[in-house]
């Protein structure tokens, strides 16, 4: 799951993650993706901080609150780069932290590191 607000952006995440055979189901927000969740399971979810209606951090709260999600490794892909940002969403269960811009590869080799 890719969960921006920015349309453009989950298209081009899309086009990476499809290219190399996964399946993807995007959300514009955390509230869009949490709905989403609730009628299917995912195996991973990568998530912008910065959104309307529920930011990245309010959602990675509230999926790792979810007992049929609280295990999907979640990746924030994200402009915020500040230390604090970071170890807060990490300490609320974020698997991976990437800064935009970002490459396909580094996009790729943290997928590939926690999807088994």
């Amino acid at each position: 799951m890719i969960i921006d607000d920015s349309e453009v952006f989950r298209k081009v995440v899309t086009v990476y993650l499809k290219n190399s055979d996964y399946e993807i189901v995007e959300a514009s927000n955390g509230e869009d993706a949490l709905k989403k969740l609730q009628e299917t399971k995912v195996n991973l979810i990568i998530c912008d901080v910065n959104m309307p209606v529920m930011d990245g951090l309010t959602f990675l709260s509230k999926v790792k609150a979810d007992p049929n999600n609280k295990f999907t490794p979640t990746i924030m892909l994200t402009t915020e780069s500040q230390e604090e940002k970071k170890k807060e969403g990490m300490e609320k269960g974020a698997k991976a932290w990437l800064v935009k811009p970002f490459s396909p590869q580094q996009l790729l080799s943290a997928i590939s590191r926690l999807i088994i």
